[in-house]
C-alpha cells in the first residue's frame, strides 16, 4: 500500500503557484548542475539576486557575510519574518545518473541546498505576486556556509541584523529523504551541536625495514581509533546518546616508509553544553593517554573546528508551525527525540532574541514509498534502505521537493503574516 496524501488546497499566497512551478524546477536542475562550495557561492548568489530582481518589490542586498543574499518585501504594518535557504554544496562526488547531475568535478548538491533556494526564490515570487493576501514584512536570507557552521555567524558579524528588518520569528526548512508531503520537527532541541575535531599524532619516522627505530604514527592512529569507539560505546547509555566518529585518517605517502605524524578527523554530536565539555575532555585524556603510552615525543595537537550550536525550537512558535501545516493538508510528525544531524540556523533567532523554528520536509516521489514508510516515522525511524542526505546517490524529486518546499514557506509565513493571522507572537494573547 502507498501512503495516503493529502493534496494540498491552494489558498490565497499559493494562487497560480501551478503555473509558475516548472520555472523553479528548471531553477532547482540549473543549481544542483552547478554546485559551489562554502563561501565560494559565487555563481549561485548572482542566481538568486537575478531571479529576485525580476519580482516586484523586493529590495536586494549581495555579499552580506561573503556571498550571502538578503531580499526584504514591506508590505505595510505588522510582523517581520525571516525565511531562510542555505546556498552551498559538498565534496562529494555525484552518482545519482541524473541528466541534469553536477558538472563540477568532485562537488554535489548531495544536501538539497539546492532545494531549499529554488523553494524560497518561488515564496519570494508568490508573496509579490499577492501583497493582498498578507500584510508585515518578509525577510528571505539566502545563507553562505551552513555546511561548514561559519555562514550564519558570517552574516550575523557584516550586520544582518541592523542593516535588514529585525525578525519577530525566523524560519527555516531542509528537505529530507521523506515522502512530499511530510513535515517532521519538535519544540525545544531539535537538532545536535557538532563539532569537527583534528588530531595531529606525532611519531618518529623511519624506513619501513627498520619499524625499531621509528614510533609509529599510524599504528598509534590504529589504537586511537579504537579508544575512542570504545569511549563511544562507554556513552551509549546516555540519552540522547552523544555521537563520536573518526571519518578520516591521514598518514604516510608510500608504504616503505613510516610517516613522522598521523591526523584524524572526528565528528562528535552531543545534545547539550555539559556533555559537549565532558566528551570533549575524555577525548583528549584517551588521544594523550595512548600517544604517550607508544612513546610518543610530542603530545598530540588537538584542535576543534567547524563547530555547530544547537538547533532549538521555540515551543509556541513551533506549534504555530504545525497547526498551519496541518490546515494546509501537510503530513505533521512530531520527533521523539532529536536529530542527530546540525545546522548553524539556530543562530539568527538567538542573535536576534526571538522565536525561530526549523523543520524538515519530504522532498521524494510519494509512490516510492510504501505504507510502512509514515509507520517508521512515528517510530522516530526511516524505513530500511532510505538513500540519506550526504549520500552521492541522494537525490529529492525536482518535481515534489520544489513544489513542496514552496508550499511550506509560505504556510509557515503564512502562520504570521496572512491577514487572518494574528500579529502577536505572545500565546497568552494569540
Amino acid at each position: 500500500m502507498r501512503p495516503r496524501l493529502p493534496t494540498p488546497p491552494e489558498t490565497a499566497l499559493t494562487a497560480g503557484l501551478t503555473a509558475h512551478l516548472p520555472h523553479w524546477e528548471e531553477v532547482y536542475r540549473d543549481l544542483h548542475a552547478h554546485p559551489e562550495l562554502a563561501f565560494a557561492e559565487h555563481r549561485t548568489a548572482a542566481a538568486v539576486a537575478r531571479e529576485l530582481a525580476r519580482l516586484d518589490g523586493w529590495e536586494v542586498a549581495r555579499k552580506v557575510g561573503g556571498t550571502g543574499v538578503v531580499a526584504v518585501l514591506r508590505n505595510g504594518a505588522g510582523p517581520v519574518v525571516w525565511l531562510r535557504a542555505d546556498l552551498d554544496a559538498l565534496p562529494v562526488r555525484e552518482e545519482t545518473g541524473l541528466p541534469y547531475a553536477s558538472v563540477e568535478s568532485g562537488l554535489m548538491h548531495a544536501c538539497g541546498h539546492d532545494v531549499h533556494v529554488a523553494a524560497l526564490l518561488g515564496a519570494c515570487r508568490q508573496l509579490a505576486a499577492h501583497p493582498e493576501a498578507w500584510r508585515g514584512t518578509a525577510v528571505a536570507v539566502f545563507q553562505p556556509a551552513e555546511e561548514v557552521g561559519r555562514g550564519a555567524q558570517a552574516m550575523l558579524d557584516d550586520g544582518l541584523l541592523d542593516r535588514f528588518p529585525r525578525p519577530d520569528v525566523v524560519l527555516g526548512q531542509h528537505v529530507g529523504p521523506l515522502p512530499a508531503g511530510v513535515v517532521i520537527t519538535r519544540p525545544g532541541t531539535v537538532m545536535a551541536a557538532a563539532d569537527s575535531v583534528r588530531v595531529t599524532l606525532h611519531g618518529a619516522g623511519a624506513h619501513a625495514s627498520a619499524p625499531h627505530m621509528a614510533v609509529d604514527p599510524v599504528v598509534m592512529a590504529a589504537c586511537v581509533i579504537l579508544r575512542l569507539q570504545t569511549l563511544s560505546a562507554r556513552l551509549a547509555p546516555l540519552t540522547p546518546s552523544p555521537l563520536l566518529t573518526v571519518g578520516a585518517m591521514r598518514a604516510g605517502t608510500v608504504p616503505n616508509v613510516i610517516p613522522h605524524t598521523a591526523e584524524l578527523l572526528c565528528s562528535l554530536r552531543t545534545f547539550d553544553e555539559p556533555t559537549r565539555r565532558q566528551v570533549l575532555t575524555d577525548l583528549r585524556r584517551v588521544v594523550c593517554a595512548e600517544a604517550g603510552a607508544q612513546g610518543a615525543p610530542r603530545t598530540p595537537d588537538i584542535e576543534t573546528y567547524d563547530s555547530f550550536p544547537l538547533t532549538v525550537n521555540d515551543p509556541y512558535a513551533t506549534e504555530r508551525v504545525l497547526a498551519a501545516l496541518a490546515d494546509a493538508g501537510t503530513i505533521g510528525r512530531t520527533l521523539p527525540a532529536p536529530l542527530s544531524a546540525s545546522e548553524d540556523f539556530g543562530r539568527f533567532g538567538a542573535a536576534a532574541g526571538c522565536p525561530s523554528v526549523m523543520y524538515h520536509f519530504g522532498g521524494a516521489d510519494p509512490a516510492d514509498f510504501g505504507a510502512e514508510a509514515l509507520a517508521a516515522l512515528d517510530r522516530g525511524t526511516l524505513p530500511p534502505g532510505t538513500v540519506m542526505n550526504h549520500s552521492p546517490h541522494y537525490a529529492p524529486s525536482d518535481h515534489h521537493a520544489v513544489a513542496a518546499g514552496i508550499r511550506h514557506f509560505l504556510t509557515t509565513a503564512g502562520a504570521w503574516l496572512a491577514n487572518d493571522a494574528a500579529a502577536t507572537l505572545s500565546p497568552h494573547t494569540d
